[in-house]
């Protein structure tokens, strides 16, 4: 089956590389000890999968300032992941030789991703209609009241007799 033109964000080429390092972060998770399950094998998931969860929410969004943001965090995300595939080597679950491939597959999605972020950095969209500053929505706020007292037993109960 022929793959469907103009899908957005999984059309972009760092996106595509986000998944193969997705793919290859969960291949070492799944062949980690189980004494890492909780911790560095959940940590690469969550890592990994932030990348291409932010690369399409910072897509989905209209201004300029407001992807970046997004796209930011991926790559932060995408060197944490590659901080993973380094700690498994380093802890002896891999070897050099795959630490060399996963390194640079990170680092392909990595130029990937900075290309697109100079890309839409360029572009400005949004610039004319809202500037050049970051969208905010607006911050909630938040009342705090102290507790009051609980009620005297005598002043809300009518037949309530005082046993004294």
């Amino acid at each position: 089956m022929a793959k469907p033109q103009g899908r957005g964000f999984e059309d972009l080429d760092c996106y595509q590389l986000a998944l193969l390092v997705l793919k290859e972060a969960y291949k070492v998770a799944n062949h980690l000890p189980a004494v890492e399950r909780y911790n560095l094998a959940d940590q690469m998931r969550r890592a990994s999968v932030s990348v291409t969860l932010n690369i399409a929410e910072g897509y989905g969004r209209y201004h300029y300032l407001d992807k970046l943001r997004f796209f930011y965090i991926a790559r932060g995300s995408l060197d944490e992941t590659l901080s993973g595939f380094i700690d498994c080597q380093a802890l002896g679950y891999t070897n050099e030789a795959k630490l060399t491939g996963q390194r640079d597959l990170c680092h392909r999605a990595l130029q990937a991703l900075s290309g697109y972020i100079r890309f839409v950095h360029r572009q400005r969209q949004g610039h004319k209609e809202f500037g050049d500053r970051v969208l905010q929505e607006p911050r909630a706020e938040y009342i705090i009241r102290p507790t009051p007292e609980p009620p005297n037993p005598e002043s809300t109960n009518p037949e309530f007799t005082n046993p004294e």
